[in-house]
């Protein structure tokens, strides 16, 4: 009976979230002959081709995405076990940092599973925009954190996903033809900057009718009529959707990324670091 190497398809889901061999190279501690030879191992199992290669860089193709998903799936089974026998020995207090969009829709299920498995690990969180979180004099005081990145800049954070940055409205709100309505975090946010500066490179006039640096505030302002927003895909809440409009630009992509500065519990902060990862994908 034919079995699939969890190690392989570990290899494999790294590929893709990194986008390339070199940096999953780099995330896993191997060369990258090694990353190929488990893809290349991989490939031959199924009988199929997983990649398309593009000038130098490695794209996943049809069979690489309907893989991904699958795998993605059984990694996060074969992990959820190991943490389900785990022994649960870890405590201390561990102080997270996170936007408050994804402290919104992504914190809770999170903390409820994490508290049960490690019940002797106390979470202590913080919700603020990415760029006051990573602030040099704040840094210290985060055993982890999860922030926003531009693409294009460097960071020394572990990339998690790249993501779309997209405009949210309400379900049933048009987007004004003459006037754009903006509901914005304050001055600071990642998610502001992109949008002015987008609109900027084009004529549609906008104005700024709220700002609010809560997602709550700003999902309550968009439901009322307020205007319309943007925020990483992964982040949407249930109450708004992802809004096309030929007035909108595009708006490209985010880096979310994980900065691990742990020095007391390093083993629970990895833990948690994995729950994020997990969730998150």
């Amino acid at each position: 009976m034919k079995q699939l190497s969890l190690d392989n398809l570990r290899t494999f889901v790294t590929v893709v979230d990194s986008g390339g061999y070199a940096k999953a190279g780099e995330l896993l501690g191997r060369t990258q002959p090694a990353i190929s030879l488990q893809i290349r191992n991989l490939e031959e199992k199924l009988g199929k081709k997983l990649f398309s290669k593009n000038g130098q860089r490695h794209q996943v193709n049809i069979d690489g995405r309907l893989l991904y998903q699958q795998a993605r799936a059984m990694l996060d089974i074969n992990d959820d076990i190991f943490r389900q026998f785990e022994q649960t020995s870890l405590r201390g207090r561990l102080h997270l940092g996170i936007p408050s969009e994804f402290a919104t829709t992504l914190l809770p299920g999170i903390v409820g599973e994490f508290s049960k498995i490690y019940p002797d690990v106390a979470l202590e969180v913080t919700s603020a925009l990415s760029k006051s979180l990573l602030n040099d004099k704040q840094l210290p005081d985060f055993d982890l954190i999860m922030a926003l990145v531009d693409p294009d800049k460097p960071t020394e954070g572990e990339i998690i996903l790249e993501d779309d940055l997209v405009w949210v409205g309400n379900r049933f709100q048009p987007v004004p033809s003459e006037m754009l309505s903006l509901v914005l975090a304050p001055h600071g946010c990642v998610y502001r900057s992109r949008v002015i500066d987008r609109l900027k490179q084009q004529t549609h006039q906008w104005r700024i009718s709220y700002t609010n640096a809560d997602l709550t505030g700003l999902t309550a302002a968009i439901t009322q009529g307020l205007g319309i927003t943007a925020l990483s895909r992964a982040s949407v809440p249930q109450e708004l959707s992802v809004i096309r409009s030929p007035y909108l630009p595009d708006l490209g992509k985010i880096k979310i990324c994980l900065f691990n500065h742990s020095r007391h519990h390093p083993q629970a902060t990895e833990r948690l670091a994995e729950f994020i990862k997990s969730r998150l994908r």
